[in-house]
C-alpha cells in the first residue's frame, strides 16, 4: 500500500513549485525584452559607451537568468509530470483535487 497523504503532499509541493518557476520564467523573459528595448534605445540615441557596455551586460545577465529558469523549470514539471503519472496508477488519487489541480499547473506551465 503506498503513502497516499505523501503523494498528496508531493503533488501539491511540486505543483506549486511548477507553479512558480514558470511564473518567474515568464517575468525574467519580460525583463529581457524590456533591457533589449532599452539597449536598442541607447544605440539608437548614440550613448556613452559605458552606458551600452553596461546595457550589454544586463542584457547578458537577463538571458542567463532565462535560461537558468528554464532549465529549472524543465526539471520542476519532469518531475511532477512523473509524479502524476505514477499516482493515476493509484485508484484512491485518480480523481483527487491534489491530482488535477496539478495535471493543470502542468498544462499551463507546458504553454
Amino acid at each position: 500500500m503506498s503513502d497516499i497523504p505523501a503523494i498528496r503532499r508531493q503533488l501539491n509541493i511540486k505543483a506549486g513549485i511548477v507553479k512558480r518557476l514558470h511564473k518567474d520564467n515568464v517575468t525574467y523573459q519580460k525583463e529581457t525584452e524590456q533591457q533589449k528595448q532599452k539597449l536598442d534605445k541607447f544605440i539608437a540615441q548614440g550613448a556613452e559607451d559605458w552606458d551600452i557596455k553596461n546595457g550589454t551586460r544586463m542584457l547578458e545577465e537577463s538571458n542567463k537568468m532565462v535560461n537558468d529558469s528554464a532549465t529549472r523549470l524543465g526539471k520542476a514539471t519532469g518531475e511532477l509530470r512523473d509524479l502524476i503519472v505514477a499516482a493515476k496508477k493509484i485508484e484512491e488519487l485518480s480523481q483527487a483535487e491534489e491530482l488535477v489541480k496539478a495535471q493543470e499547473i502542468l498544462e499551463q506551465a507546458s504553454v
